[in-house]
């Protein structure tokens, strides 16, 4: 058995590594990947493929009635630089299988398509195309147009152990004015709109400094990031413009968006820079705590539960009343990396665990 769910599980990845499904540049429609997938649900599945344009696409397979969802998305970030071999070719290298998406997120996608023939019962799927866009136009299509899951399941490197708690996520940019002339003049200090981005951009790093001591031990301080910054063209020029793009990530209990404005706030001379959110997203849990969350994880036998860093759309599905839980196969340090990979074994864990998530045969909850 375990020989044979073995080779299903990395037959599926190879063919699943091999569709190009980089976002950007998210050029993706109902067939390739999404076709693959259609093909091998069970025959007496639903399965309908959403395409919502630019590249947004989503899956949903569903037999029967079933309080849980499992949800993973088959996207990729580019390829980063240093990769030593085709990214969309899967490698076997000894214990690891190497390839763009192994990591994150299409083992998982491969280790549930591989339990599919085992599963017994209702179940219920949902693959996406969007989520390493930025703004998660496929789960939050699906949550406005569908009934909202008593339970989801959020496919996620977390090294086959549960999540129940992560930071939420908010961007912004910023234009800061200035004004232009000869780099010779004294007023170039206060004029530049370079100069006015640096300042803001200390008391920032300053804040984010002390952030650092303040919270829970396992989610503590509030992440922030400069993401970009330019401005200016010449030495011997007053900058007249700067842009910056920032981005936050603070703990559960603590609104993003109102972390992202309180950066913003820190500006100097708030008459010289205009600011524009990004995007926004909650943490996990979004609303209230996650003893729900952990109790189901607790019931299925997942280990953990654990809280962690990065975001998941996990979050969308708790802000819609959802209890959320994020699991999946690989580590978020081999995620965006040349040379991803993930340990087979963490594939063959994953395969078994997701088999006993769509079997669990937990039945909806009766008002």
């Amino acid at each position: 058995m375990n020989d044979s769910l073995r080779a299903r599980v990395l037959e599926h990845l190879q063919r699943l590594v091999a569709f190009d499904t980089r976002n950007p540049p998210r050029r993706m429609d109902t067939a390739g990947i999404f076709g693959y997938l259609a093909a091998h649900m069970p025959r007496d599945a639903r399965v309908d493929v959403k395409d919502l344009g630019d590249g947004c696409v989503y899956l949903h397979a569903r037999r029967g009635e079933t309080a849980e969802l499992v949800n993973v998305h088959v996207d990729t970030v580019p390829a980063a630089p240093g990769w030593t071999r085709d990214p969309h070719a899967l490698h076997v290298a000894g214990t690891r299988v190497v390839g763009l998406g192994a990591c994150d997120i299409k083992g998982a996608a491969a280790a549930m398509v591989a339990m599919l023939p085992q599963v017994e019962g209702p179940f219920a799927l949902l693959f996406s195309s969007d989520e390493e866009a930025g703004d998660s136009r496929c789960v939050r299509t699906f949550l406005r147009e569908h009934p909202v899951p008593q339970r989801v399941f959020v496919a996620e490197p977390t090294r086959c152990r549960a999540v129940t708690a992560h930071r939420g996520l908010a961007t912004a940019s910023g234009t800061f004015r200035g004004v232009p002339g000869h780099a010779s003049a004294a007023r170039a200090l206060r004029d530049s709109a370079l100069h006015e981005l640096t300042r803001w951009a200390a008391r920032a790093l300053e804040w984010a400094e002390l952030q650092e001591g303040q919270g829970a031990e396992e989610l503590r301080g509030a992440r922030f990031n400069l993401g970009f910054v330019e401005g200016g063209s010449k030495p011997n020029m007053i900058a007249g413009e700067a842009r910056v793009r920032f981005g936050v990530r603070p703990p559960p209990g603590r609104a993003p968006a109102s972390v992202v404005d309180e950066v913003c706030a820190l500006a100097p001379d708030p008459a010289r820079v205009q600011w524009e959110r990004g995007f926004v997203a909650p943490p996990l849990p979004a609303r209230g705590d996650a003893s729900r969350a952990v109790k189901v994880a607790r019931e299925l036998g997942l280990p953990g539960p654990d809280g962690v860093d990065f975001w998941t759309e996990a979050a969308l599905f708790s802000e819609a009343g959802a209890d959320a839980v994020v699991f999946g196969p690989g580590d978020i340090a081999q995620a965006h990396t040349a040379d991803e990979w993930v340990e087979i074994d963490q594939l063959m864990e994953a395969a078994r665990m997701y088999g006993r998530i769509l079997g669990a045969g937990i039945e909806p909850e009766r008002s």
